[in-house]
């Protein structure tokens, strides 16, 4: 079985420059991700799909393929996955007949992803033919039944009051009550995300069926801001002192 792990990094950053390849805890910030997938058991095939020749060449300097350079059209602020994914597939199939069955989408601002993280979202979908792909997500720090929403007269409105009408007879002020007594809900953690090749080629990133791969909230970082850069480098400085690798 063919699994392509592809790292997508872009050129542009607006809340870090060339947030990809900046410095974290000694290294630039995509070092720890190719780490990660390198130490994979079950990528076969690892490449980059990036606008960049900077960031192209240093993926290349750590023994990741850059079997292409992504078109600009397909490397702005607001260009979706999708499309990301979808020029691979076609790219790789045009210059080599090259057609994975699992794409790895890994993303170099989710420093502390491992490689164990990796391989558990790769034998889950393995397992179940059923299932289009599975996500890495942890425990949501804040229940959505404490937010609002601004109704048409400016008044706060429990966001998910109508969606979830049972809990609101069972709690009828959810955002009062203590988070541990409402409905656990989880949040993407970009730390495990496997799709079928199948699905993208359809035009979907994930598909309707999406299975879950649990993770631990203290590795719950995606480096936005120079805050979040700051962060991850205090926690793999600590991992590194207590003598424990990051990606394994």
């Amino acid at each position: 079985m063919e699994v392509l792990g592809i790292i997508t990094a872009r050129g542009g950053s607006k809340s870090i420059p060339r947030k990809n390849i900046a410095m974290c805890a000694g290294n630039p910030l995509m070092y720890y991700i190719i780490q990660a997938a390198k130490n994979a058991k079950s990528i076969t095939r690892l490449i980059i799909s990036t606008d960049d020749e900077e960031m192209a060449e240093y993926a290349r300097s750590l023994g990741v393929e850059v079997p292409f350079m992504r078109p600009k059209e397909f490397a702005k602020d607001d260009s979706p996955d999708i499309e990301t994914f979808q020029h691979a597939l076609r790219a790789l199939k045009e210059k080599e007949s090259y057609v994975p069955e699992f794409l790895v989408h890994l993303r170099p601002t989710a420093p502390l992803t491992r490689a164990s993280d990796i391989d558990k979202g790769v034998d889950l979908l393995r397992a179940h033919a059923e299932v289009d792909s599975v996500r890495s997500v942890c425990e949501s720090p804040l229940s959505p039944f404490k937010i609002y929403r601004l109704d048409s007269e400016g008044c706060l409105q429990p966001l998910l009051k109508q969606e979830f009408p049972e809990v609101y007879k069972q709690f009828p002020e959810p955002f009062n009550a203590e988070r541990q007594l409402l409905p656990v809900t989880w949040r993407q953690s970009g730390t495990a995300d496997v799709v079928r090749a199948r699905v993208v080629s359809d035009g979907k990133m994930n598909g309707e069926k999406i299975l879950p791969v649990f993770t631990d909230q203290s590795r719950d970082i995606d480096i936005d801001t120079f805050e979040d850069l700051a962060a991850a480098e205090r926690i793999i400085e600590r991992l590194w002192r207590d003598k424990k690798e990051v990606w394994e």
